[in-house]
């Protein structure tokens, strides 16, 4: 079980946040409503605004802060996709139901750039992805997704730069093409989640910080969840825990390994320089095993990560782990000074696919693998509108297989670990 804090890690995103991160009432007493989500990440805020939004009484209720875990600490790289791409979930389903996932997918990619708009708030948002192969004998596997994205899923906004072309994109000899979606973006996560918040109260939600679930049980009428200080009665129950959903309920834990992820952020640069690193200003991920991963931010920052760790801790000296990595792509940033240095834990499924399912009235949203910007809004809308009446959506998520981890909780760990020493010896062979 991962310890929780009242107070947000020391990112970049909690440390430069233009105002004091709203601090919330921890719960007390005894509520009813209609909908109790557990979690106040990406996959519970979109619920919650959703079903808020709707007419439904809304109750969240959050361990720590409002996104303290990977939701307000990740790359904010909004990506079209999973974490595990399409195959599986072709293989699963069949091509045209994988078709309609896909399709709810770029739903969630225009509802991202229309979403804070419509409720007034900003989140940095920035237009424009790259996925880059390091190896010439990755390239193969742009060129083949693009024509799978055009021939299968009706997507023929990919655009294929050479290695010609790079140096308009990315300043960095590092890589021989890259695969450029004009719908992908970036943005600041934690402002996002705490917009999302205070939508959700606009609309006649609660959320609760500071409150952890201890337990929940089913009664007649529906669900009863304990805090320390109290209990929510509710009709339908979310659990959108994520990594943390520890010992909250031992089944959908089994089918998640918490990783460890990591990341920095420079000192500002001149902003000559922020600009030929990647004068178009796209995100950037690359397609190794153990990708590398970077954009600029508004003050004219290098956000880098690059490093995970499948055995529960992350390094003591995240600075010095991730340095390498950075200027390997970057020679030119040799020495810069990184100001903020963070890591936290992401959800990965056995597959790498989302794990988004219910059972009577307990619903859950999880498995998003390091992958969760727009997927969490792609989810939340499948749940959401399941709880509404329409369980189209959340048919397809529930037509994919999402196992335990094999050798129970102790051997899960290891051996994800060695399949990912294996991977990553593949990512230079």
């Amino acid at each position: 079980m991962f310890k929780q804090s009242a107070q947000h890690v020391a990112s970049y995103y909690a440390q430069t946040y233009p105002t004091t991160i709203p601090l919330r009432p921890a719960l007390q007493g005894a509520l009813d409503t209609d909908v109790l989500i557990i979690g106040a990440g990406f996959s519970g805020l979109h619920t919650a605004l959703r079903l808020a939004l709707a007419g439904k009484r809304v109750v969240v209720l959050e361990a720590s802060r409002v996104a303290w875990a990977a939701s307000g600490r990740n790359g904010g790289q909004a990506l079209l996709g999973w974490s595990c791409d399409m195959p599986p979930l072709e293989k699963a389903l069949g091509v045209e139901r994988a078709r309609r996932l896909w399709d709810s997918m770029r739903w969630a990619a225009e509802e991202m750039r229309e979403l804070p708009e419509r409720h007034g708030f900003d989140v940095d948002y920035r237009v424009g992805s790259l996925w880059t192969a390091v190896m010439p004998r990755r390239v193969k596997i742009l060129e083949e997704a693009k024509h799978e994205a055009e021939r299968k899923w009706g997507y023929d906004c990919l655009r294929l730069i050479g290695r010609d072309e790079l140096p308009d994109w990315i300043d960095s000899p590092r890589y021989q093409a890259a695969l450029y979606d004009p719908n992908g973006a970036h943005l600041n996560p934690l402002k996002l989640a705490q917009g999302l918040a205070a939508a959700i109260e606009a609309a006649g939600g609660q959320i609760f910080e500071q409150s952890q679930v201890l337990d929940y049980h089913e009664s007649s009428s529906g669900f009863v969840a304990r805090t320390g200080l109290g209990e929510v009665r509710s009709q339908v129950l979310v659990l959108a825990c994520n990594a943390y959903i520890d010992r909250l309920d031992r089944d959908l834990s089994r089918r998640l390994l918490p990783v460890g992820s990591y990341q920095v952020a420079t000192a500002p640069l001149d902003p000559a320089m922020a600009q030929s690193l990647l004068p178009r200003n796209s995100c950037v991920i690359d397609n190794q095993f153990v990708p590398d991963y970077f954009r600029l931010t508004p003050d004219h920052r290098l956000l880098f990560g690059g490093g995970c760790t499948y055995l529960g801790g992350i390094p003591k000296d995240v600075a010095s782990a991730t340095r390498p990595y950075l200027e390997r792509v970057f020679p030119q940033l040799t020495g810069v000074s990184l100001d903020y240095a963070w890591g936290g834990h992401l959800d990965c499924s056995i597959q790498r696919t989302p794990d988004i399912g219910r059972l009577g009235q307990r619903y859950w949203l999880q498995g998003f693998s390091g992958h969760g910007v727009l997927p969490t809004l792609a989810a939340a809308r499948a749940v959401s509108d399941a709880i509404l009446g329409d369980e189209d959506l959340l048919g397809l998520y529930q037509g994919i297989d999402n196992g335990r981890f094999p050798g129970g909780e102790l051997m899960a760990a290891p051996l994800e670990a060695a399949a990912k020493a294996w991977y990553r010896l593949r990512d230079y062979v």
